[in-house]
Formats: C-alpha cells, structure tokens, sequence
C-alpha cells in the first residue's frame, strides 16, 4: 500500500470532518501513517485530539481486491459490535463511513490495542512466555463467548453469507467454497484434488451453527506479557460449525515453526481441545475436528496461492504476497498428512 504526502493529507482532511459529524466534537489529525500487514482492508495507524484529549486508532478501509470471502467493513463493523455484547475481548469499532478513503467502500475506526501480534514473535520471545501458558485457557474463553451468538440472538448479522449463511449446513457450504477457490487458481493442483475428494466422501453430519471468527489463529490476536489483549481481524467472520474455529487454531502455518504444539504454536492439540471444552462446557467431537483441520490445511494452501495472484495481477504491490503463496505446498502435504492419520 503507497501513499504519497499529498493523499495522506487529503485522507486526513476527510478524516476530520467525518469525525467531527459524528462526534460532535472539535477532531485534530495529528498522525495519519499506513500500517501493513491487511490482507483485506487498507489499515492507517490514527493519532488525533478530540476536544483535547489523545486519542489512538486503526483506520480500516476496503482494499481494492480482498480475498475471496471476506466481509467489507460495514459488516465487520457490525460483528464487531455483536461481538463486543457478549463480551469478546476485542476494540471498540466506530465512525463508520463509506467512500471516506476509497469511493465505494466502507472504512471504520477501531480503537488502538498495543501489544504483540506477529505470529513468530508471539510463538517465541522469551518475554511472552508466561503469556504463552496462558494463552490457551484465555482463547478458549474468548472462542466460547463468539460461539455463543446464534443466528436467532443476532437477527442484525443474519446476512453474513460469503462463506455460509445461517440456514446452510457449514460442512457443504465449506465445500463449495473450497471447490469454488480451487476454481480460481491458474493452474492444477492434484493435491488439493485428492483432498476435496476426501473431505466430500468423510463430511461430518450437520451439527450447530454459530457465529464463528473465521480467521482465529496466532497472527490475529494482541498479545501482552500478561496474555490475551484482544482478538483481532474479522473479516472472514461467517455463520458455521464452532469445530472450524477450534480447528483452525491447529493449521500448520499458523504454528510458526513451533510444529510440536499444534494449536497456534502454544499448545499442544489435545490441551486445546481439552480447554474449548472446559470454556463452553461441550464436549468436542475431535474427528469433527480432524476434519475442518483438514479443511483448514486445503483452505489456506488455495488461499495461498490466491494471494500470490492478487501481486502477480498488479491488484496489489507487496511482494510478500509471493512469499505467502510459496507455502501452499506446505498446507497440502499437512492436509495429505492428516488424511494418513
């Protein structure tokens, strides 16, 4: 994402008004920097004097191209205020706009959380790792709050379709958007082909439907050295099985080399497990889980290399979207291996 003096400035003129209309309040942009790393939303790093006081933000925008599934911020915005109600630790989300940095597309601020959120940093640094032994019991606290919004309490949020909307079994719908994502990419990928196969002869049987996170994984929470500050990123968020949220968490990617704990890096799977099922008082089925972890593995491996396609198309500009598109390799041999057993 590049931004010259002149647009930040232009951005942060139209920042100002927004803000003072809906605040009602006399609003100084003191600082208004890009911040990487959005691979859904352009994000801006927000410093601003509202009646005086200092305030910090992140600035969330629509990209010009997100991934396939994604949610604008618009509905963002309005699982984040859900989300909030039942006590999920995640910021405050507000001023929502449309056509404030892009025309077209929805922008909102979300109230600035410090912390670490790298993935290989959170997995890793000595200085985080009493936060690390916290980390699973505290997840599973935060996952058990999201997945006790049902589509009947959340009447505002029943449109949230990209994936699979309220009424759809999450299990097929899952495998229409895999299918549908393999459809994309550019070329063959017989690994992902065998695995599709397998994940449509093993479906589990319906089972709940609740709000689930969509991207719950080490990269997308803040962390402190006291643990969990906040959960970040719901942009994929969608009406689905709980067991994807469980089971996305064990994704080899998302384990930073840390390949031993299969949960985030920071515990091994059966801890985990053992610790949903401890926050939401249910018991897990863990072959149901094996199965979205599969789905998971597939999921990211096509996701991946759609990545790499959003630089190799000029839709984006940062090379590190090859980088993420090398790994998908990874993903299938994980997805084969689970499958082996």
């Amino acid at each position: 994402m590049n931004a010259s003096t002149r647009d930040l400035d232009a951005l942060g003129s139209k920042l100002k008004i927004a803000l003072e209309a809906s605040l009602a309040k006399s609003v100084t942009i003191d600082e208004l920097a890009p911040l990487s790393g959005g691979a859904c939303q352009d994000n801006y790093r927000v410093r601003a004097t509202i009646d005086g006081v200092a305030q910090r933000y992140a600035l969330r925008s629509d990209a010009a191209r997100s991934l396939t599934g994604s949610i604008n911020r618009r509905d963002e915005h309005a699982v984040i205020e859900r989300a909030r109600r039942a006590g999920v630790k995640t910021p405050a989300a507000s001023c929502l706009t449309e056509s404030l940095v892009a025309e077209g597309r929805f922008a909102y601020l979300l109230d600035w959380v410090d912390g670490e959120a790298i993935g290989r940093r959170v997995v890793k640094a000595p200085q985080l790792a009493d936060a690390r032994a916290k980390l699973p019991a505290q997840l599973a606290n935060e996952l058990a709050k999201i997945h006790s919004i049902t589509p009947d309490d959340a009447p505002s949020l029943r449109g949230l379709a990209m994936v699979t909307g309220p009424e759809d079994d999450p299990c097929e719908g899952a495998l229409r958007f895999l299918r549908a994502t393999m459809n994309t990419l550019p070329e063959p990928h017989p690994a992902l082909e065998f695995v599709c196969a397998w994940l449509a002869e093993h479906r589990p049987s319906r089972g709940a439907t609740t709000l689930v996170h969509g991207d719950f994984r080490v990269g997308n929470f803040m962390i402190g050295p006291e643990g969990l500050r906040a959960v970040l990123d719901w942009e994929f968020a969608h009406w689905g099985d709980p067991a994807e949220d469980v089971a996305w968490l064990c994704v080899r990617d998302w384990r930073f080399g840390e390949l031993a704990l299969a949960a985030g890096g920071v515990a091994t799977r059966d801890a985990w497990l053992r610790e949903y099922e401890r926050a939401s008082g249910t018991a897990i089925d863990r072959a149901r889980v094996r199965w979205w972890e599969i789905m998971g593995n597939a999921r990211w491996a096509a996701g991946s290399v759609d990545q790499g396609e959003r630089y190799l198309s000029g839709a984006e500009s940062d090379i590190e979207l090859l980088a993420i598109a090398r790994r998908a390799a990874e993903m299938e041999w994980e997805a084969l291996r689970l499958i082996r057993g």
